[in-house]
């Protein structure tokens, strides 16, 4: 890719990663006494977190019945307030173990 392209691909992305951050700030400088916006606000990270996360954990094996057990140990173990490392290598070796057993069979 050359330099003509790839510039403006990043200046819009810095542009547009500056707004969405400089924008709440310019907009609201008073404290927010709405409770539905103050929680919106709160919980807006964790649903993007998630938007991003759910669908790389289906894809990240190559295979859904892995996946699906990864998932489903990750949200029983996090369900249980279990450590994020905790969650991780339980997720990940449970994963793993259905790949070898997909292997195997």
């Amino acid at each position: 890719m050359s330099w003509s392209y790839f510039l403006p691909y990043v200046l819009v992305m810095a542009v547009v990663t500056y707004l969405i951050r400089m924008l709440p700030l310019a907009a609201f400088r008073r404290r927010i006494n709405s409770r539905f916006i103050r929680s919106f606000f709160y919980y807006v990270p964790y649903a993007v977190l998630s938007a991003m996360t759910f669908p790389a954990i289906l894809y990240a094996t190559g295979s859904l019945p892995s996946a699906c057990a990864a998932l489903a140990i990750a949200l029983a173990l996090a369900w249980m307030e279990k450590s994020l490392l905790t969650v991780a290598i339980a997720a990940s070796a449970a994963a793993f173990a259905v790949q070898l057993l997909a292997t195997l069979l």
